[in-house]
């Protein structure tokens, strides 16, 4: 998904952790709507990467367990690093080696081309306005700097429906960040992986996701690209703490505040995803299948988190790591 580019980070789990910004500048005059952790489809995606540097990784790890014998787990990734981490322990690697399938948001994660043509197939629409025309007044000279930055000439984001021209500038903007989606978890389990691979989504249907976002919502995302937050790397070095140690808590808490003035984008891009994963691996589970789940973090944190809901649902969570 993400171009300038490497198309196959266009999708939420996995260009979710470039979202580091060229102008160290901040953006004055302007409101921020929706974070740009956020828009980095989050999800929890979200853009974690000091972890590299930290001396133990001990992401977060669930077991699932059902009356008939079921079982799953749940692992939280990080879609994006500076370098390779050593992911694995050995309660990671048990659950691996009991398990029968690898189920991710995107099963071929690795296939960049594929996910290219996705992102073309949707990205552009005739007989739009100009970019300009759909940016706020204040934000205008931002999305000029951004152009400018990302070495785009004006104009040539106009084709593009707003959702993809938003992506397009995030990526931009974070081109020179060191978080690489190669680095990646979700892919580094996908390469280890040697049995079958399921996904829940697809890179299509998750950009899908953002194409079927009302015109208003799509502004929204490209006015958070545009708007620079104070203290944005901290925040995110703070995350991928967070992610590196298994702190859920603090996950949880900053995807709230970060949806917390947009409550539908929250149902579109969080709960409403996570709630159909939630049929999906219940269907997986009745047909005898012990699957370990690997999604961005922020789908597993807090009250509308998988483990959760499926504890709601009267299954047995227990928190392994």
């Amino acid at each position: 998904m993400s171009p300038g580019w490497s198309l196959s980070r266009w999708a939420p789990d996995t260009w979710a952790a470039r979202i580091r910004s060229s102008r160290s500048s901040p953006r004055a005059g302007s409101r921020r709507f929706v974070s740009n952790r956020l828009i980095a489809a989050l999800l929890a995606l979200l853009a974690l990467a000091g972890c590299a540097r930290a001396p133990e990784v001990h992401p977060a790890l669930w077991l699932v367990e059902g009356p008939k014998g079921e079982k799953a787990w749940l692992f939280g990734t990080i879609h994006a690093l500076p370098a390779p981490v050593e992911w694995r322990s050995a309660k990671v690697d048990a659950a691996l080696k009991a398990a029968d399938r690898l189920v991710l948001e995107v099963a071929d994660i690795t296939d960049d081309a594929k996910t290219a043509k996705a992102f073309a197939d949707l990205a552009q629409s005739p007989g739009l306005p100009p970019l300009e025309a759909r940016v706020q007044p204040a934000l205008r000279d931002d999305l000029a700097e951004d152009l400018a930055a990302g070495g785009l000439k004006p104009g040539s984001l106009d084709p593009y429906e707003t959702w993809a021209a938003a992506l397009m500038l995030q990526n931009a903007a974070a081109a020179a960040g060191d978080n690489d989606s190669g680095n990646g978890i979700d892919r580094a389990i996908a390469l280890a992986w040697r049995g079958p691979i399921e996904e829940f989504e697809g890179a299509r249907a998750q950009l899908a996701i953002f194409d079927a976002l009302p015109e208003a919502e799509q502004r929204a995302l490209l006015d958070a690209v545009l708007i620079e937050a104070d203290g944005r790397e901290v925040q995110l070095r703070d995350l991928e703490q967070a992610w590196a140690t298994g702190n859920m808590d603090l996950i949880a808490r900053v995807t709230d505040e970060d949806f917390a003035k947009a409550p539908a984008l929250r149902e579109e891009l969080l709960v409403g995803r996570n709630r159909a994963w939630l049929g999906k691996l219940e269907a997986m589970l009745a047909g005898g299948a012990r699957p370990f789940v690997a999604v961005g973090a922020a789908h597993l944190a807090g009250r509308d988190g998988l483990p959760a809901m499926l504890a709601a649902r009267g299954w047995k969570v227990t928190r392994l790591q």
